[in-house]
């Protein structure tokens, strides 16, 4: 018994750190700026309590199917919850959508998760109150209603001061954003609307990959659109391609740039489909390939309201979608990859944001290797603001 106790106890402790991590991230690093803020963090720090129960009372069944039953319990909510966290640090480091519970899909991880946690803790709290003299229905009923009862209290306190923040944030006047419209009256559009990159855009793209879980590098993009016209340059820092590279275009003149030799003339024909935005939004999110969207709810984004909408894509659509794609993966085939896109549309039915991750296999990639993952983040910010593309000079 004396060993079940201490297994249960590591695993509570376990499920204690991890949601410790969670209200830390919250409470310091969640600040969209809404008056609650803090109150917000804190709240987010409940389910920390109800682990620390666990840890404190471990639920120690007894029974051939009971211990089994209690850790799979525990091990299934530390599942859930860990990727969640992962998926949250990313949302904190890389900025963008301020809400924290955009959607019931968004929430539902970490709802199974707090399910899973509070009937760990209730089990234990219920051998605490009953003793052992009590029947095992009667402890089990009781740490079920125990469970519940958090569950109810905890996921009511962090969806009421999320969701409470969230609609200060979305009523309070903003004098402007460059993601798009800040008028809180102004719905975006559905997933499977027509949508457009906009008349003008600036632009930031950032690729990276890693093959079983090694990093192989980076590409740093900043560019302008002006219609038609348009002129990026970035780093990368990969096993293909190593200095700045770049493409421009300016009515029917084109140009590239290459490491060590700069701006040079080429064809128009070269540079076709070079120009970012418009290149994402005309392949990967054709509207063929949005029919089956999902809707993950509306997110604030630098003060603009965004409908937050999501895909599932091939490696062939985003390579073709996104031209500086081979200088990360170079010539490999992408044909068997898959992944998601996400994409979020502003009020002016514009996409200002994407993010996307696809994966395969990685025996063609330098250095190869079984399972490679790519990953990028396209920003078009100031849409439709006059602004005109400056000539390179080779």
């Amino acid at each position: 018994m004396r060993v079940r106790q201490f297994e249960l106890r590591l695993l509570a402790a376990a499920l204690t750190g991890a949601w410790a991590a969670t209200g830390i991230l919250v409470l310091v690093g969640y600040r969209p700026g809404g008056p609650i803020d803090l109150l917000v963090g804190l709240a987010a720090c409940l389910p920390t309590a109800i682990a620390a129960a666990g840890l404190r009372w471990p639920p120690v069944p007894r029974g051939r199917l009971a211990f089994p039953s209690i850790v799979t319990l525990g091990t299934l909510s530390l599942l859930v919850l860990v990727p969640s966290i992962g998926g949250l640090v990313l949302r904190l480091i890389r900025g963008g959508p301020q809400t924290l519970l955009p959607s019931v899909e968004a929430a539902y991880p970490w709802l199974l998760a707090l399910v899973g946690t509070s009937l760990f803790a209730g089990f234990g709290l219920a051998r605490r109150l009953l003793g052992w003299s009590a029947g095992r229905r009667r402890r089990l009923a009781v740490g079920s209603a125990i469970g519940a009862a958090l569950t109810i209290v905890t996921a009511s306190a962090v969806a009421a001061t999320a969701v409470a923040n969230d609609l200060a944030l979305r009523d309070r006047p903003v004098p402007g954003s460059i993601y798009g419209p800040t008028d809180p009256s102004l719905e975006p559009p559905a997933c499977d609307a027509e949508i457009t990159a906009g008349r003008s855009a600036r632009l930031s793209l950032k690729l990276s990959g890693e093959v079983d879980l090694r990093p192989i590098g980076e590409v740093d993009i900043a560019g302008l659109r002006v219609g038609d016209d348009f002129r990026w340059s970035g780093y990368a820092a990969t096993p293909v391609a190593l200095g700045t590279y770049g493409a421009a275009r300016i009515g029917s003149e084109a140009w590239r740039a290459l490491p060590r030799i700069g701006w040079f003339r080429v064809a128009p024909a070269e540079v076709a489909g070079a120009d970012l935005d418009r290149r994402l939004v005309a392949v990967a999110l054709a509207p063929e390939n949005r029919t089956a969207a999902e809707d993950r709810g509306i997110a604030t984004i630098g003060g603009a309201r965004a409908r937050h909408c999501r895909i599932a894509v091939d490696g062939s659509t985003v390579r073709s979608a996104v031209g500086p794609l081979w200088l990360l993966v170079g010539d490999a085939s992408l044909r068997r990859w898959r992944g998601q896109l996400d994409y979020w549309i502003f009020a002016d039915g514009q996409v200002g944001r994407v993010e996307a991750t696809v994966n395969g296999e990685a025996y063609e990639l330098s250095p190869p290797g079984l399972l490679a993952t790519v990953r990028l983040e396209l920003d078009a910010v100031a849409r439709g603001q006059d602004a005109s593309v400056a000539r390179p000079t080779p």
